[in-house]
């Protein structure tokens, strides 16, 4: 059955739209009538004549058309769904009449236009990973995979539980890392707003009446004048320069030459090396173990944990691990010749190989390290706040000072 976008008018007046099943535009106008909302305008232009395989392909080309100005699935938007998605599954509830659900409480425009696509599909006779594979921005390529995966063994709500729970963990580590990173952010953007207006506004005043008195300033006045007639003479050279760095570097961490090199000091910085080391590692771990328990092969789950690292550091070396497994070796030894996985990583990795138990350690792995990064984060934030209060005090602490001398030298002329 075609989905059609419409929009409409309440009873109310109230200007509504959506997407609805319908046999035909007719058909469609007639269901939203007996809601009571007038239709206004569908999909097809040409609502009473086209055909619904017409109007049907218009809508999967707008829905195309939409995905480049609708934003992507956000992590908690794609756990939500697939969460829903798998309890209703688990009640006995059919796919395509799951995924209606879905639909209908969607609130979202882009969520709505991505599940009607995929329910349409799978109407159509597509299988859900199928059906998917048309949005793989938004799913992505390991939950593509784990959801064919699950359709193969006849256990898809368990492989979605299995993803919802994963997606949880990755929203939950993004909420932590940006509530660590948001106080000194708010502090540093507060210090610069301050500084900014005793720069432009209290030292050219005290300045002025040390001119008026043709009287010479403090050397530490002298110093806070010349960075202050700096950013006042030339703002509009130092803040397009300053972004211009700052785009710059942004677009070098991303180029095939300069991301690798950019990883490997990630993961040599203080403090934050460790951090990123860890998280990388319980990633790694997590998701080859959930990628292995939904029964996908060892070879296609490397190959999937290798695009879903974010370090290309860490990711050249599950590549090298795939190889090596390729040749008939164990996942352990090549972890181990690495050098960037911690000697409880493969050691345990090569247990639970002995033992058939390797989805089991991989998540144990994957919960230490997600522990040891939850109170790592922790840490950073109580190490970042006294740091960034003593910059912020030193740079007050000089501009006080400097407005003190000036003013105990002004008073000093006046007497």
């Amino acid at each position: 059955m075609p989905v059609f976008e419409f929009k409409g008018l309440t009873q109310e007046g109230k200007e509504t739209r959506g997407l609805r099943d319908a046999d035909s535009p007719r058909a469609l106008r007639m269901l939203l009538r007996k809601e009571g909302i007038f239709l206004t305008d569908v999909s097809s232009k040409e609502k009473n004549t086209q055909s619904p395989s017409a109007a049907a392909g218009m809508l999967q080309r707008e829905v195309k058309l939409g995905k480049i100005f609708k934003s992507k699935l956000s992590i908690d938007q794609l756990a939500t769904l697939t969460r829903q998605l798998a309890t209703l599954l688990a009640a006995d509830v059919a796919l395509v009449e799951a995924l209606s659900a879905l639909v209908d409480q969607a609130h979202e425009e882009n969520i709505k236009r991505i599940l009607s696509d995929v329910k349409q599909r799978v109407n159509e006779g597509a299988s859900l990973a199928n059906g998917l594979e048309a949005h793989k921005k938004d799913f992505g390529e390991l939950y593509i995979n784990m959801v064919h995966a699950g359709e193969h063994s006849g256990d898809l709500d368990a492989v979605l539980l299995r993803l919802a729970e994963f997606s949880e963990g990755q929203a939950r580590l993004k909420q932590k890392i940006i509530a660590t990173l948001t106080y000194p952010v708010i502090m540093a953007v507060m210090g610069i707003l301050i500084l900014s207006v005793l720069m432009t506004y209290v030292v050219p005043k005290v300045a002025k009446l040390f001119e008026d008195m043709h009287s010479a300033l403090p050397l530490t006045t002298r110093i806070l004048m010349s960075i202050s007639n700096t950013f006042q003479n030339y703002w509009f050279i130092i803040f397009p320069t300053a972004a211009l760095l700052v785009f710059a570097a942004l677009k070098w961490t991303k180029s095939k030459s300069g991301q690798p090199i950019w990883h490997r000091w990630q993961l040599k910085l203080p403090l934050v090396g460790n951090l990123v080391r860890m998280v990388t590692v319980a990633r790694f771990a997590r998701t080859l173990s959930t990628l292995l328990k939904s029964g996908v092969p060892v070879l296609n789950a490397l190959e999937i944990v290798q695009n879903v690292i974010p370090n290309s550091v860490i990711s050249n070396v599950i590549k090298d691990v795939r190889e090596s497994v390729r040749e008939g070796e164990s996942i352990s030894a090549p972890l181990k010749r690495s050098g960037h996985f911690p000697p409880l990583v493969f050691h345990m990795i090569a247990v639970g190989e002995r033992s058939g138990k390797l989805e089991e350690m991989l998540l144990s792995i994957a919960e230490s390290y997600e522990q040891q990064s939850d109170i790592r984060i922790g840490s950073l934030t109580s190490i970042l706040e006294p740091i960034i209060i003593l910059a912020m005090g030193g740079v007050v602490f000089f501009v006080a000072v400097a407005v003190l001398q000036a003013m105990y030298a002004l008073n000093t002329l006046v007497r």
